[in-house]
């Protein structure tokens, strides 16, 4: 996370401040964080990644989302904007005024230079608090190819495969999905 641009906010507070900004903010225990823009790899990684699990998923129980769904932590007062988010079955919001949902299956982050610290790191924590969540996806975005999948297994621990060549497949047990990661990078290497 960056410098705060407002501290002491309530939830509400954000929220209301939120759907009427133009550019997205980060809330955290009363601290709203601006979201810094992002280079054209990234949105290529984004938008290929979320074409190949739009066109996998389609039909299925399970629907991606791109980084306007806002999710909340609510345990750790967290409201966040994954670069992608899935579901499966019925999305679970906090309310009907703000797009907020609370049970993501699975979650995608692509790395920068400003944010791989922070989605390894403390996101993550926060992000292991969601009962529902199984896979947590980091892209490398930051010049080498690299994908880090973190999925819970049947004990509830965090287990951990690193994927570095354009030719490996990764496969998301919780969304049953498989991606290559050269159509992730498609286009960028």
């Amino acid at each position: 996370m960056g410098i705060p641009s407002h501290k002491g906010v309530s939830i509400e507070e954000y929220l209301e401040l939120e759907a009427n900004s133009d550019t997205k903010h980060e809330y955290y225990d009363g601290e709203i964080f601006a979201m810094a823009g992002e280079t054209i790899e990234h949105n290529k990684i984004c938008g290929n990644t979320y074409g190949e699990l739009y066109l996998k998923l389609k039909g299925k129980n399970c629907r991606p989302y791109v980084n306007d769904l806002r999710i909340a932590v609510k345990r750790d007062k967290l409201y966040t904007y994954p670069d992608i988010s899935v579901f499966c079955g019925e999305l679970q919001k906090t309310d009907d005024k703000f797009d907020t949902a609370t049970n993501p299956t699975a979650i995608i982050e692509v790395l920068s230079d400003s944010t791989k610290d922070y989605d390894r790191g403390s996101k993550f924590k926060f992000y292991r608090n969601i009962d529902q969540l199984q896979d947590y996806l980091l892209i490398d975005a930051t010049g080498i190819v690299g994908v880090e999948h973190f999925s819970k297994n049947q004990n509830g621990l965090w287990v951990l495969k690193e994927y570095k060549e354009l030719e490996e497949m990764l496969y998301i047990q919780s969304i049953d999905t498989s991606l290559v990661l050269s159509d992730i990078y498609a286009g960028v290497y």
